[in-house]
Order: C-alpha cells, then structure tokens, then sequence
C-alpha cells in the first residue's frame, strides 16, 4: 500500500505543486502591470471560467479523454504487431522502420485533412488521428526491446532447437516489456495531443464535442479566460492519463520483475 501511495504521490503531487507556483507568479504578473484580461486573464477570472463552465468542461473532457485512450490502445496493439513484424526480419525491417518514421516526423495537421477525405467527419475519425499521432513509439520502443535480448540467452534457445514463435513469446517478447511500458508512457500524451487536435480538423457534433471545440470556439469568441479553462482542462487531462499509464506500467513490472523474489522470501 505504501508503495501504491510513492508512486502515486511522484506521479501526481509534482505537476499540482508546479501549477500552483506557476499561478502565484501569474496573478502577481497581472497585477503589477495591469493586464487587461483580453490579453492576459488572472487565475481568479479562469478559476471563475472553470466554475461556470464545468459542465461542458467535464464533458469535453471525457469525449477527448475516451477519443485518446481508445486511440492509445489501437496504437499500443498495432505497434506492438508491427514491432514483431520488424524483430523477425531485417529485410522488412530496413523497409518499413522509414515509413512508420514517417507517422513521427509528418505534422498532424498533414494526416489529419486525409483522415476526413477517406473516413468522413465524426468521432471516430478522431480515434483514427490519436492513434496514428501515438503509434511510432510503440513502433521504435517494441522493436528495440524484441530485438536488445542477451545473446546468450538466443543462444541457448537455438541449441535447444527453439522455434521462431517458441523465441519471440518466451524469450524476446518478455525482454521488450520494459521498453514497451517506456513507449507506452510516451505514446498516452501524444493520443491526448492527437484527440485534441484532431477535432480542429475532423469535426464535432452540436451535442457531442472535445477539448478541442471548447478551445476552437473561446479563441473565436475572444474569451480568455475560457481558453485558458479549456487548456486547464487538457493538461488535467494529459497529467490523469499519464499517471494512469504511469501506475499500470509499475504495477506490470513491479509484477514482472518482483514475483520470482517473493516467491523465494520465506
């Protein structure tokens, strides 16, 4: 239980201790120089913003929230089958590894146009650009951790006269865990990003929208301080997801790595 309480103190105190420093320096700023709130609003005017609209605030939060974990799982499943696609076979490795770069290196607002032209406008288009924007670090972390086995150990397997599934699943796929969880700590803020940003481009619903509309129609409405509540509210929920993420990957190496020793404790 202590642990439980270390690991979930690291992960969540650090980013609300920050934000409070950052809002004391804030509030000092506007008032010293007497910003007016169409430029710069006070945490007062965006704590009154969150107040007001915490209703839509917690339904965009939940529309974005569920777009990025589903997109997070798509790209946590498809990466991982494509990484041992790559660990199999050089050949296809220095041929597609440039390719699904190219879901890195591409910027969002390139894909997400396509997305609309083939898959049409709605929420699972917004799956799709959160899916595509977190799939490359599940790509470059499995594929490392498949292919960064110990020698010895391929070794020993292959005088055992080890298959190649009998390699992948009991001896490459339990060394990748730990780079997978690395990827996967990566790749959950960037399915945030992507559900967000997508909407810019994808499309809402008049009942059912994101962060992404709230941000998109207080830019356009001149309303500071709602921006700023909006941006509040994906960064919660960027901070929320990758503490999830953050807790499920301790707890599965915690498992992986810890359960031999405590069998042996008396």
């Amino acid at each position: 239980m202590k642990r439980w309480l270390h690991v979930a103190c690291d992960a969540i105190l650090p980013p609300l201790v920050l934000l409070v420093l950052v809002a004391a320096v804030w509030q000092w700023a506007v008032v010293r120089w007497d910003v007016r709130p169409i430029v710069l609003p006070g945490p007062g005017l965006v704590l009154e913003a969150l107040y007001r609209r915490a209703g839509d605030l917690l339904r965009s939060v939940i529309f974005s929230g569920t777009a990025a974990m589903l997109g997070f799982f798509i790209s946590l499943v498809a990466g991982t089958l494509i990484a041992f696609v790559f660990s199999q076979s050089r050949w296809l490795r220095t041929s597609g590894y440039p390719y699904a770069l190219f879901l890195q290196t591409v910027p969002i607002v390139a894909i997400a146009p396509l997305i609309v032209h083939w898959c049409g406008r709605g929420w699972h288009s917004i799956v799709m650009t959160a899916g595509i924007l977190s799939l490359f670090p599940f790509i470059a972390n499995g594929t490392a951790g498949l292919l960064g086995v110990d020698p010895d150990l391929l070794d020993l397997f292959r005088i055992h006269n080890a298959s190649r599934w009998q390699v992948l699943w009991k001896l490459r796929l339990p060394s990748a865990v730990p780079a997978i969880c690395s990827g996967a700590k990566t790749s959950c803020g960037l399915a945030v990003v992507g559900s967000i940003v997508g909407e810019y481009f994808v499309g809402y619903g008049s009942k059912s929208f994101g962060l992404g509309y709230m941000i998109l129609f207080a830019v356009d409405q001149l309303r500071m301080a709602e921006l700023f509540a909006a941006v509040l509210a994906s960064t919660a929920l960027t901070v929320i997801m990758f503490g999830v993420v953050s807790l499920a990957t301790t707890a599965i190496l915690t498992r992986w790595y810890d359960a031999p020793e405590a069998q042996g404790d008396p």
